[in-house]
């Protein structure tokens, strides 16, 4: 791969001039963090496009065949063999919630409003690495889509100047907002606490342990409406380790996500869930005691080691035997209007697995799930009745040297140009109450809503 310094320039500066090329993917470490959110990756005008939905993929608009895990291997396998080991592009997208429908056997929501693929990656030779600890920005590309070594080398050279002269340009001016937008939920407070009662019914009949239950918030939008302007505003009111936008052919996604649902370097295998939350307030003695109470309340604890264990099993079906361990256990991690208690758990992948092998045995995460994770599938389609889409999926990114790092598809809005989807939710357990899992719903929600309000 080939790279060239260039002198220091704000992320959300760079994506803004690189808005302006087809595709724009941006995966933004908005909170930093000394290695959660470090880097942050500007990428745009893919070589190749990866879309699958209802089991067709195509690459290029052209059919690959395949289940659609197989067919996402089969595109990227060509690169595999040319990749250099740490190149930082590679597959940007999305896996949808609703491709667990070809992993595993599990009803089919009556309602799909088709705004989202079930994969939708692009695939990129040349990103912008800004590294926020060393306060370094770094310009790759690898050459791809060209095989011979002295083409790559052109293509590669070629790419990084142009990237450049974009970053050293002055971007477009922003448009102006038009918000706040009309929000509606496919749940009335009556209909979520009695969705949560429903589910605790499930809990004492002995199907499962605990379902996550989320409303589905839409509204229209103006035309015209500023998708990348909504993204800052997001990363400002709600910054998060896991920050993304992306772009695709009319599809937006602005994502402000806490959590990390896979990691693969090398072999070694990192997901971090998040069961536990409590709002924050403006008193600091106040709001400290909340995080305490927090992590000692029982039922949160129980209902994240519930999904600890339920992920320890995922990852024993694809890691080496003995290798899966939990070094931390119902952490608390601190966000702009949340507190979490956040869990860690390791493995080693299984010599002969890949990234895809990976996300196979464990798509969709547990921890937006259930347990046990199928049954509690069903409840969701049952009691949600609408199809998730992108929510409570994966975004990220797959290396060509066969690297994975993917967040959790929460605090995440997705919009098509008419209209704008937000879900919010929360683990039922049986010691869940319903006015209180309600108004969790609403606080997670709450940050998202406020970066669609009129910019000060």
């Amino acid at each position: 791969m080939w790279t060239r310094e260039i002198p220091p320039i704000d992320p959300v500066t760079a994506a803004a001039r690189l808005e302006r090329l087809p595709g724009l993917a941006f995966l933004d470490s908005a909170m930093h963090h000394d290695t959660l959110g470090r880097i942050s990756i500007v990428a745009a005008d893919p070589f190749a496009r990866f879309r699958c939905r209802d089991g067709v993929s195509t690459l290029d608009g052209e059919r690959v065949e395949g289940t659609p895990l197989e067919a996402l291997r089969a595109c990227l396998a060509p690169w595999r063999a040319l990749a250099d080991a740490g190149f930082p592009g590679g597959a940007i997208g999305y896996l949808a919630y609703d491709l667990g429908r070809s992993l595993e056997r599990v009803a089919v929501p009556p309602r799909r409003a088709g705004l989202t693929d079930d994969i939708a990656f692009n695939l990129y030779d040349t990103v912008l690495v800004i590294d926020h600890e060393a306060r370094t920005c770094r310009l790759v590309s690898c050459g791809f889509p060209e095989h011979p070594a002295d083409a790559r080398e052109m293509r590669a050279r070629e790419r990084l100047d142009r990237f450049a002269d974009l970053l050293a340009q002055s971007a477009e001016p922003s448009r102006p907002w038009s918000g706040p937008l009309a929000w509606h939920s496919n749940f009335t407070r009556e209909a979520y606490e009695a969705a949560v009662e429903k589910v605790r019914d499930y809990i004492r009949a002995g199907d499962i342990y605990q379902a996550n239950i989320a409303q589905r918030f839409t509204a229209s939008l103006p035309p015209g409406f500023d998708a990348f302007g909504l993204y800052r505003r997001l990363r400002e009111t709600n910054p998060a380790t896991f920050g993304a936008y992306l772009a695709f052919e009319s599809l937006r996604v602005a994502s402000s996500s806490p959590e990390r649902f896979l990691k693969l370097d090398g072999r070694q295998v990192e997901t971090r869930p998040i069961k536990g939350t409590v709002r924050r307030v403006a008193d600091s003695d106040a709001d400290r005691a909340l995080a305490e109470a927090l992590q000692s309340n029982p039922k949160e604890r129980a209902e994240n080691i519930m999904i600890v264990d339920l992920l320890r099993n995922d990852l024993s079906r694809i890691c080496e035997p003995h290798s899966v361990a939990v070094p931390v256990l119902c952490g608390l991690e601190t966000y702009a209007s949340v507190h979490h208690l956040v869990s860690v758990v390791t493995g080693t992948l299984r010599d002969g697995a890949d990234a895809v092998d990976l996300v196979a045995a464990t798509f969709p995460g547990g921890s937006i799930t259930g347990a046990p994770k199928l049954r509690a599938m069903d409840i969701i389609t049952e009691i949600e009745g609408d199809a998730r889409e992108l929510y409570c999926g994966a975004i990220g990114r797959i290396g060509f040297d066969g690297s994975l790092d993917t967040s959790i598809a929460i605090r995440t809005v997705f919009m098509d140009g008419e209209t704008a989807v937000l879900q919010a939710g929360g683990g039922i357990t049986l010691l869940s109450e319903p006015g209180p899992e309600y108004e969790e719903t609403l606080t997670k929600a709450a940050r998202v809503f406020a970066a669609f309000e009129e910019p000060a």
